[in-house]
């Protein structure tokens, strides 16, 4: 059964609390509060739940804004409620109706949220703040939105707009929260589960003696390589040969327990999916060992998160990430995610999604696209030019021998291609201020969720600064118009007084 506080049955004045002093009316979370739309990101959030059958649901206002308040402040799940039950105006922004120390919810239903927003739903929470902030704007300064758009190109008769804006896109990778891997620490990790797992399934001595693992000399053997401060190939090449040995050993042991009654059921889910994790992985590092290569498809790097994947990025402080790689459009502020995936991905491939999600949402192909040089491929080059949007990249082929070009259009071109960096501001925002470099989540879905509700917190906080901006200037318009108009009567009166008082002067004389 679905619970939800209307956003215009709530106001500052009528919220209840213990203390004598009035609520601050320019409180952050209250101006944050004013500019959401509430409702059109319940309507979506609702679509996940029945109406009509299970248990009241926790207020979707509450669960919406727990999740913009976790990644605003920063917080783990435990230490969101606990802001929660703490904050006065965290309270009022959640749609509490009056103060209360008690906890909200029980803070694992993060994870049933996380669960039910993936990356289509925070796309279209993108889409409503993205036309919310087009509102905003003045009229002449608008870029118009699939709505707007399609109605003045029916009155027009033109079949298509001509093109307006500007489309950033560049790709980064949301570092998972996962030990450094390295192939003998990973070795070692799966060699002491599957000894954990062999414990497990020898249940009495009607099995028999119980198999020896050799797990003390196996953990020695680690110990002298893993401490040398220095180690060399030989010695690093000695150590995952002795790892392999012994999982190869305990694997063997463990298929001969398996393969008696009753056994499947010893293990749970979890333990069945790490040791399959673990057979792949052995297999990869075998090959590796064999071949004296570290390159592998599909490479495991962590047991407990087999979908985690190396990705090469060639920088300087960190030529390997190892998360999830997502590829970004910022058109004014506003993020999207087009492309996210565990597995690296040639970027010049979503190109065109890109454009085309741009013209879904604004009406219209931008006038410019702000890209690297992966991304123009000849095919791009072609569609680019069918669709008229001029790129400020280095042209395939020869240079022209005379080129003439004025100072301004240099200087023009140069300052429009150095927007580019905006996208990578975006980034730097989203891993320094809000955790997108240390993605904590420990399923593939709730990962994703993660990183989609990062992005749609960084969208709202651009909303709040138009909606500033514009009030801001609307006010002071507002202020310039009283004031000329207190002027022109102050002036249309002093100026009645003077000519009505020469006129009786005149008379009288």
């Amino acid at each position: 059964m679905i619970n939800y506080t209307s956003q215009n049955q709530l106001s500052l004045e009528l919220f209840k609390h213990p203390f004598e002093q009035e609520l601050d009316k320019a409180n952050r979370w209250v101006k944050l509060a004013a500019v959401i739309p509430w409702d059109e990101l319940a309507a979506i959030y609702g679509q996940k739940l029945n109406a009509n059958t299970g248990r009241k649901s926790v207020n979707i206002r509450m669960v919406i804004a727990a999740l913009i308040v976790k990644h605003k402040l920063n917080l783990d799940d435990r230490g969101t409620v606990q802001m929660i039950s703490e904050n006065l105006y965290i309270q009022y922004f959640c749609g509490m109706k009056e103060f209360s120390t008690k906890q909200a919810f029980d803070p694992s239903l993060f994870v049933d949220i996380r669960k039910r927003l993936g990356g289509k739903e925070f796309d279209k929470f993108n889409c409503i703040l993205i036309e919310k902030s087009e509102n905003m704007k003045p009229h002449q300064s608008r870029v118009k939105t699939k709505s707007s758009s399609n109605k003045n190109d029916n009155e027009t008769g033109s079949t298509e707009p001509k093109n307006k804006g500007t489309l950033k896109i560049d790709a980064t990778v949301a570092d998972q929260e996962i030990k450094y891997p390295t192939d003998l620490n990973l070795l070692n990790e799966g060699r002491e589960n599957l000894e954990r797992i062999i414990d497990l399934l020898y249940i009495s001595k009607q099995d028999g003696t119980k198999p020896r693992t050799y797990r003390r000399k196996a953990r020695k053997e680690f110990l002298l390589t893993i401490k040398k401060r220095r180690k060399s190939r030989k010695d690093i090449r000695r150590g995952i040969k002795g790892q392999l040995q012994y999982i190869r050993r305990d694997l063997k042991i463990i298929d001969g327990l398996l393969s008696k009654p009753g056994r499947d059921t010893v293990l749970d889910k979890r333990d069945k999916n790490i040791l399959k994790t673990i057979r792949q992985m052995y297999e990869q590092q075998k090959l590796m060992y064999e071949n004296k290569t570290h390159s592998q498809p599909n490479r495991i790097v962590n047991i407990y998160q087999p979908w985690v994947r190396p990705i090469v990025r060639g920088k300087d402080k960190n030529k390997v990430e190892f998360g999830s790689k997502i590829d970004l459009t910022e058109v004014g502020g506003f993020c999207r995610i087009n492309h996210f995936s565990w597995e690296a991905f040639n970027e010049g491939k979503d190109l065109m999604s890109s454009v085309e999600n741009f013209r879904k949402l604004y009406g219209r192909y931008p006038r410019y696209i702000l890209i690297d040089k992966i991304y123009l491929t000849r095919e791009n080059r072609k569609y680019l030019k069918e669709k008229n949007i001029e790129t400020f990249v280095k042209p395939l082929g020869r240079p022209p021998k005379q080129v003439k070009q004025s100072l301004s259009q240099k200087y023009r071109k140069k300052k429009k291609a150095a927007e580019r960096n905006h996208v990578e501001a975006k980034f730097g925002q989203g891993k320094r201020g809000y955790g997108m470099n240390n993605i904590k989540a420990r399923l593939p879905e709730t990962s994703e969720s993660m990183v989609n509700s990062i992005v749609f917190v960084m969208n709202l906080i651009k909303l709040l600064q138009i909606a500033e901006k514009y009030k801001y200037f609307s006010d002071a318009f507002l202020a310039l118009i009283k004031s000329w108009i207190i002027k022109l009567k102050n002036g249309f009166i002093s100026n009645y007084f003077s000519s009505s008082w020469k006129y009786s002067t005149d008379t009288v004389l």
